[in-house]
């Protein structure tokens, strides 16, 4: 299974010193169906712990996930910084992620020679 995570995300992660092995780990919990909240359109949020805390005090990020093929990290916040994700976000989270799930291998080749997209390694 392939992992990215958009530019945005990944200065997130960066900024929040969230690890690889962090990012793969809450990958495999979703694809052994243990996912923190299905949003609908191939949309899932899944909590990510603090470094040295548990995932309740932690990160919250949205992904564009496809079960065993591949997962986009999209977004991703504080809880402590904001609760939660309006309707609207989730309706153009949805949109996104049909397109984005739909790229061609090519295509996605071609994002991460130009650095729109990172893989989690």
């Amino acid at each position: 299974m392939r992992i990215f995570m958009n530019v945005w995300f990944s200065r997130f992660a960066r900024k929040e010193k969230i690890s690889p092995s962090v990012l793969r780990e809450a990958i495999a919990r979703a694809n052994k169906g243990s996912i923190d909240a299905e949003l609908g359109g191939s949309v899932i949020k899944q909590r990510i712990p603090r470094k040295g805390r548990g995932k309740s005090g932690g990160y919250r990020s949205i992904i564009f996930f496809r079960k065993g093929h591949v997962a986009f990290f999209v977004y991703g916040f504080a809880k402590k910084d904001r609760d939660n994700i309006d309707a609207a976000d989730v309706a153009a989270y949805r949109t996104s992620a049909k397109e984005l799930l739909a790229l061609s291998d090519q295509y996605i080749e071609d994002l991460l020679k130009d650095g729109t997209l990172e893989e989690v390694l």
